[in-house]
């Protein structure tokens, strides 16, 4: 009997933390949304949600070299986070790679000028080659 009240008193605590919540997320509108595709294969589209998340992007095929053609991709992406904070990010996608330009990209710290005076030491003075 207390096994079976064991086993009952289990399964009443899965069906209670598996019921769906009280309060669920809410889906966002989407407020506008293009596409546009010609037949020379470039593109653009953009849309907005309701909630200020904006996307952009257009490209279009660029010859690089004589059999080489690559997309050539430009765009931007911004949204607000829960604090107020405007984030936004740009970005090209070509022959050299993905590129991204904004605020909210980390970057390297200043090299300490000890650090730069050693580094030119060195550049300067190369370890003469050992001969054998």
């Amino acid at each position: 009997m207390f096994s079976k009240t064991i086993i009952f008193s289990a399964l009443v605590a899965l069906v209670v933390s598996t019921s769906p919540s009280a309060n669920p997320t809410p889906q966002v509108p989407v407020v506008s949304q293009d596409f546009d595709l010609a037949p020379d294969g470039s593109y653009k589209f953009n849309f907005e949600s309701a909630d200020g998340i904006k996307q952009e992007q257009h490209g279009a095929p660029k010859v690089v070299d004589k059999d080489v053609v690559v997309e050539v991709v430009a765009g931007s992406a911004s949204y607000t986070d829960l604090e107020g904070g405007k984030h936004e990010i740009s970005y090209v996608a070509d022959e050299n790679g993905y590129q991204p330009i904004g605020a909210d990209i980390p970057v390297a710290p200043k090299i300490p000028p000890m650090i730069a005076r050693a580094l030119q030491y060195i550049a300067d003075h190369p370890h003469p080659e050992e001969k054998q």
